[in-house]
């Protein structure tokens, strides 16, 4: 965004800070939709020009001034997509913290971490995410954000592999090594590319952080804590104390809407505040919503309740209904990092949109993006205090949530082609992938509480609403625990076929991984199911293969091809023959494994050709190889490709043509690198080993 546009987004922006008001209050008061606002304020829609002077009305400026750059705007239009950037908004009434600001920036620009550090609720976040902002310019890549999740209520730490999962992500890179340390490389290879600004937020200690932070290149990492983390050497600490009065004084004042106060007053609310910036932004603005308050009336209030901080929570929750302060107490208990109006509907069991609307103004919820919200800690903290006391049927809340997140992943499921379902539902695969990643953690975590209360049904039905995304990108740790509870959960339902696919698919998750006893596993504890029988004896096959039991394995693809031509199933006949001759080959017997894959290719088309072509290719004439992989390069199938290129490896070392053999091979591993496919990574780099054996014997 360039020009008019982004001077008029710019615009837009302060108008939205001056009226200190959310998103949604102040749609309401200029009489627009929220999502049209949001389309405003990040330059994707150029407003009409009574839009703008109804903004400008709700903090009694003159539109008058902005009618020159409005109208360059809507004479340019709509600006292009913004780069990928999913830092939270910066506060409005930001204040004070100079001199740190300046320190962090300077360590960011020289060194390329710096760690923020202080105690809860002294404004951690808010300074790193103000700095962010104000350096945004300098990182053209845009800037990650991850919660770190080191001291939130009723969730535990993110580890690192979990956490470079979802950096990665950001980033667009899917199929990840399982490994932490292979998974910490490619994030520093990436990073390394890219001038990006990444803020990794409430980190319990230095091993959670040290695997996140990037290496050689221009990009920076900004770190926030509760504890120091000395031993982080590569991220110099700041450390942040209370606010001075002074500062302290001008924060409350702006969240209070005051000009002026009373001295004694005022001392009295700033030290019963302690300094804390979130404190004061709860004070200031219970002062804001009872005009008829003095400072002395909030003073005598706050001291007249047990507790600084249960006082100013208190009164700010005071300010609310009944059934307001219902929704806050349930969603201190809330699965997950953040969540949207449908969720926190579904929670409260009505709608939660104007409820929602009053806690941001309240400041005990933060909207972090439009129709995004979270609570911070502390706050979180003490909703779920109250909902132990006063909620009993919290439970019941849950439930409901765990049902809308069922039925959104079904929902937004069915739009993804999977080879099982040839015709997806209506909608954008791309928005429903996006729908996934956005809500990934909080799918996680409400499969998690599912487990705690033993809904069986949201714990065998998710990880299959989820199938499709956790095979788009491979190597997430969750599945294989997710899997394997489902299966439980199917099984205690009665649903014994369900089951048998659940275990089919930890199977493949496991064997894809390079778990291959475990995968074996997995796959005979689903036997016995007729409909599943043809394609667990291939899985079987290829688990026995990959093991060196190549007897086995062809027994296993034979007994497959009787069973897929028993179903009528050519594709899977072409399949369990092309396998059956691979096997075959690797027993001694060329001839025969010729044969089997030419009847496989009979019987296969496009892509379901390729494994046919590799055993031929591999029994008799190395331009199958070739073909084989066009076919897997014109349907950009990575894995393909790489199994490709390290059998065309090993024809060409076994023709003498090593350095095109070592070419080959270190492309299968290019390839592999961002996969997850650790069993077939195994594979191709034992077979590039004695490639490079085989060219020591000749030098």
């Amino acid at each position: 965004m360039s020009g008019p546009q982004e001077r008029l987004v710019a615009q837009l922006a302060q108008i939205k800070q001056l009226s200190g008001l959310s998103l949604r209050s102040l749609a309401r008061d200029a009489g627009l939709s929220s999502s049209s606002l949001s389309r405003y304020l990040t330059g994707r829609l150029v407003p009409p020009w009574e839009a703008v002077v109804a903004l400008c009305r709700v903090v009694r400026r003159d539109p008058r001034p902005l009618r020159a750059v409005w109208a360059e705007a809507a004479q340019a239009g709509p600006a292009a997509p913004p780069r990928r950037n999913d830092l939270p908004a910066d506060l409005f009434d930001f204040t004070g913290r100079e001199p740190e600001c300046a320190r962090v920036e300077e360590l960011l620009r020289t060194v390329g971490a710096a760690t923020v550090d202080g105690m809860a609720g002294v404004g951690k976040t808010s300074l790193a995410l103000h700095v962010a902002h104000r350096l945004a310019s300098a990182y053209p890549d845009g800037g990650r954000y991850v919660d770190l999740q080191g001291f939130t209520p009723g969730q535990e730490p993110l580890d690192p592999p979990a956490a470079l999962a979802r950096l990665l992500a950001g980033l667009d890179v899917g199929h990840l090594p399982a490994d932490v340390a292979e998974r910490a490389a490619l994030w520093r290879s990436e990073l390394s590319r890219r001038r990006t600004l990444v803020v990794l937020d409430n980190a319990a200690d230095a091993e959670q952080v040290r695997p996140l932070l990037p290496g050689a290149g221009k990009s920076a990492v900004l770190v926030t804590s509760r504890n120091r983390l000395v031993s982080l050497d590569a991220a110099p600490p700041v450390s942040l104390a209370p606010l001075g009065d002074g500062d302290a004084a001008l924060l409350f004042g702006r969240a209070a809407g005051l000009g002026h106060a009373e001295d004694a007053a005022l001392h009295e609310v700033l030290r019963e505040c302690g300094g804390l910036p979130l404190a004061l932004r709860m004070a200031g603005a219970r002062l804001r919503h009872r005009p008829g308050w003095t400072v002395a009336v909030l003073a005598e209030r706050l001291r007249d309740n047990a507790g600084r901080f249960d006082a100013v929570f208190g009164m700010s929750l005071q300010q609310l209904g009944a059934g307001r302060r219902r929704v806050f107490r349930l969603l201190g208990v809330l699965p997950g990092a953040d969540f949207d109006t449908g969720t926190a509907t579904a929670l409260a069991g009505l709608p939660a949109g104007p409820v929602l609307e009053e806690l941001v103004d309240a400041h005990l919820v933060q909207e972090t993006s439009p129709g995004r919200y979270r609570m911070h800690d502390l706050i979180r903290r003490y909703a779920a205090e109250l909902a132990a006391e006063e909620e009993p049927r919290a439970d019941d809340a849950l439930r409901r949530v765990l049902d809308h997140y069922l039925a959104q992943a079904v929902a937004h499921d069915r739009m993804l082609p999977a080879p099982q379902r040839p015709r997806p539902a209506a909608g954008d695969p791309a928005q429903a992938m996006a729908w996934f990643d956005l809500e990934y953690v909080n799918l996680v975590a409400a499969f998690d509480t599912a487990v705690r209360l033993g809904a069986d049904e949201v714990i065998a039905s998710l990880p299959q609403a989820m199938r499709v995304w956790f095979f788009r990108h491979r190597g997430t740790d969750d599945q294989t625990r997710m899997l394997a509870a489902a299966a439980d959960a199917a099984d205690r339902l009665g649903r014994p076929h369900e089951r048998s696919e659940l275990l089919a698919d930890l199977g493949f998750a496991l064997a894809a991984a390079g778990r291959l006893s475990a995968a074996l596993s997995a796959y005979q504890r689903a036997e016995g199911d007729d409909e599943l029988a043809a394609a667990l004896a291939l899985r079987i096959g290829f688990v026995r293969r990959d093991l060196g039991e190549l007897a086995a394995a062809q027994a296993d693809f034979r007994r497959a091809r009787e069973l897929f031509e028993r179903d009528g199933n050519r594709a899977g006949q072409a399949q369990a023959l092309a396998f059956d001759g691979w096997a075959t080959l690797h027993l001694g017997a060329r001839p025969e494994a010729a044969a089997l894959a030419r009847a496989s290719l009979d019987l296969a088309d496009g892509p379901a050709r390729i494994p046919g072509l590799v055993t031929l290719g591999l029994a008799e004439d190395r331009s199958f190889l070739d073909e084989a992989l066009g076919v897997a390069e014109e349907n950009d199938l990575r894995h393909q490709q790489a199994w490709c290129h390290s059998c065309l490896g090993i024809a060409l070392r076994d023709a003498g043509r090593m350095d095109e053999a070592v070419a080959h091979h270190r492309r299968a591993l290019e390839l592999l690198e961002p996969l997850a496919e650790a069993q077939l990574e195994a594979d191709c780099r034992r077979a590039y080993a004695e490639t490079l054996q085989a060219v020591d014997r000749r030098a």
